[in-house]
């Protein structure tokens, strides 16, 4: 038997999540369209999704390993633990960028049709999963490449993804939301990405904070909830101790982030259609 969704006034916030599930194969939909247009009419197509990080941890090798120093003499090569630390910042700021945008993007969409408006920033954020799992095949190539096998610890990195993802999810619908209301966000984001990839433990160990300033800063420079996520990536490819302040803030800021992205989702989400 068909499930029918009904519109009943007053009954929108009381079936809100039951409507999501309705609505799971416009999810699919949106999902499948933003992985079809995103390279379209590129080039080169999806390579882009190998040719940016690769380019990302060239860079951060040379800025951070050979101008500052930074590289380490022993453990598993430098172009890996960078590249362990490029690919969930590569995912966090292509879904925070989609997210972020992806209503202003769907305005036709969202100012005709009913349904939950939380699947729109959803959707977005799995082209990025796609790309994230392209770049996972350019790190096994790097790893053949400099014959390094992965330790044992590799077999949690689906539990540093998921939280990569609704750490993407929660600011991401969030800073959505504001950017209905307020389009100066759409200049904002791409500073606020690229301030990130140098205060973020993108293209340096996070242990480096504690050994050139102290273990207190490198405990608050953890409130950052993406130290933890790339520490955990590190931790799992390439071994390195998992600092644990910074995992625990991290699923910690994450709580607070999914819980902020959804509230002021929910609360401004009504008005979408009026304000788009």
């Amino acid at each position: 038997m068909d499930e029918v969704l009904i519109i009943e006034a007053g009954k929108a916030e009381k079936n809100y999540w039951r409507d999501l599930w309705l609505y799971r194969e416009l999810f699919y939909i949106l999902s499948w369209r933003d992985i079809k247009v995103k390279y379209k009419q590129t080039v080169i197509g999806a390579a882009w999704g190998v040719i940016r990080p690769l380019l990302t941890m060239i860079v951060m090798v040379f800025v951070f390993g050979k101008v500052a120093g930074l590289a380490s003499t022993s453990g598993p090569p430098y172009a890996i633990i960078v590249f362990a630390g490029v690919l969930p910042w590569q995912f966090f700021s292509a879904a925070f960028g989609e997210a972020s945008g992806s209503m202003i993007g769907n305005t036709n969409l969202v100012s005709k049709v009913y349904f939950p408006r939380m699947i729109i920033p959803a959707s977005s954020i799995i082209t990025s999963l796609v790309d994230l799992a392209i770049t996972f095949g350019l790190l096994a190539v790097l790893m053949v490449i400099k014959h390094y096998a992965p330790p044992a610890t590799a077999v949690f990195l689906p539990l540093f993804i998921l939280l990569a993802f609704l750490v993407s999810f929660g600011v991401g619908i969030f800073v959505c939301a504001l950017n209905v209301k307020f389009r100066d966000f759409r200049y904002i984001i791409p500073f606020v990405i690229q301030f990130g990839t140098y205060i973020c433990p993108v293209g340096y160990a996070s242990e480096n904070i504690s050994q050139k300033y102290s273990e207190t800063v490198r405990f608050w420079y953890s409130l950052n909830p993406m130290v933890g996520v790339i520490d955990g990536f590190r931790w799992c490819i390439c071994g390195s101790p998992l600092y644990m302040p910074s995992l625990l803030f991290s699923i910690g800021m994450t709580i607070v982030f999914l819980w902020l992205g959804i509230w002021y989702f929910r609360k401004t989400e009504r008005s979408f259609a009026d304000i788009i």
